[in-house]
């Protein structure tokens, strides 16, 4: 649940979304991909604020909030609230306070997260209950990540990315992710795919431990790595860092990049990856994270941050 803060502010995290695996099946007569993703959180995030007003506005602040200029009321949190103002036949009156702490066109999410946060943490304000079908309908209106991020679980993602299913359980990890400030445009990472179609790469077993997953995981791919090392070299340079770093047992690229993680068994191992890439790449935005299997999870971290 979304916590209250001073000045009747409720809050929300907007946990950053990772795609352990991403495979691409085929292609539908709308020009949408049919997907096979394993999608979990990581323990960083942006948050949002709401409370009530006279009118719906958006202020943004924080360290990527000069990236969202301009946007203005084409903004995925601004669509996510009117869009549910109209579900709910009221007005969408609502101040939406948003900090931005991940990066934009990232492949971790933070639009469809943020969007995401704002549908849930409306529904409290406003003292909603949407049915649940309407509600799924309109994250997948807003976006194909909406709906994953809308749960905010460890789910295996199909179709275009309104079939979610649980995941088995997954081991205590912790991320490195690492972006190297350049922005990736997902249809241009789509369109630059070439090669046949995937197949699925869901599983049912439960990892013991994150060796056991990142053997897993190994065996599977991201169907958009390639195309996007092609438009931007860089991912390249960004994934051989981290294969670098002691104790990384895979580095892969999130959505249609340019982030990139690393997957680590702890903490120091994580903390000391962040710490030799900042180093190497000062320029590279880098953070250690936990694997989040669930919202509740997130809402304890950023809690606990408090953030």
């Amino acid at each position: 649940m979304s916590s209250t803060n001073a000045g009747g502010w409720l809050s929300e995290p907007a946990p950053a979304k990772i795609n352990l695996y991403l495979h691409i099946l085929g292609r539908r007569d709308d020009g949408y991909h049919h997907l096979d993703s394993l999608v979990v959180f990581a323990g960083v995030q942006d948050t949002l604020l709401a409370r009530l007003d006279d009118s719906l506005r958006l202020d943004i602040s924080g360290p990527f909030a000069a990236t969202l200029e301009g946007v203005g009321e084409d903004n995925l949190m601004m669509r996510a609230a009117r869009g549910l103002a109209e579900i709910a036949g009221r007005a969408s009156d609502a101040h939406l306070r948003l900090v931005k702490r991940l990066p934009v066109a990232a492949g971790i999410g933070g639009g469809s997260a943020d969007a995401a946060a704002t549908l849930r943490l409306l529904c409290r304000l406003w003292e909603l209950t949407p049915d649940r079908e309407s509600l799924e309908a309109l994250a997948l209106r807003l976006g194909a990540d909406v709906p994953v991020c809308l749960d905010g679980r460890a789910l295996f993602v199909g179709g275009v990315g309104e079939a979610l299913c649980p995941a088995p359980g997954l081991p205590s990890a912790w991320f490195v992710l690492v972006n190297p400030g350049v922005p990736l445009a997902t249809g241009g990472v789509f369109s630059a795919r070439t090669g046949p179609n995937s197949v699925s790469g869901r599983f049912d077993t439960d990892p013991a431990d994150v060796a056991a997953l990142a053997a897993l995981l190994s065996d599977r791919s991201n169907d958009l790595e390639a195309p996007a090392r092609g438009l931007e070299p860089v991912v390249s340079e960004v994934l051989d860092a981290l294969d670098a770093v002691p104790g990384c047992h895979l580095a892969r690229m999130s959505g249609s990049g340019a982030t990139c993680f690393g997957l680590f068994t702890n903490e120091i191992s994580a903390r000391g990856g962040v710490a030799s890439i900042t180093t190497a790449h000062p320029r590279w935005w880098s953070v250690a994270a936990p694997l989040v299997r669930s919202r509740a999870e997130a809402e304890a971290l950023a809690l606990s941050a408090g953030s």
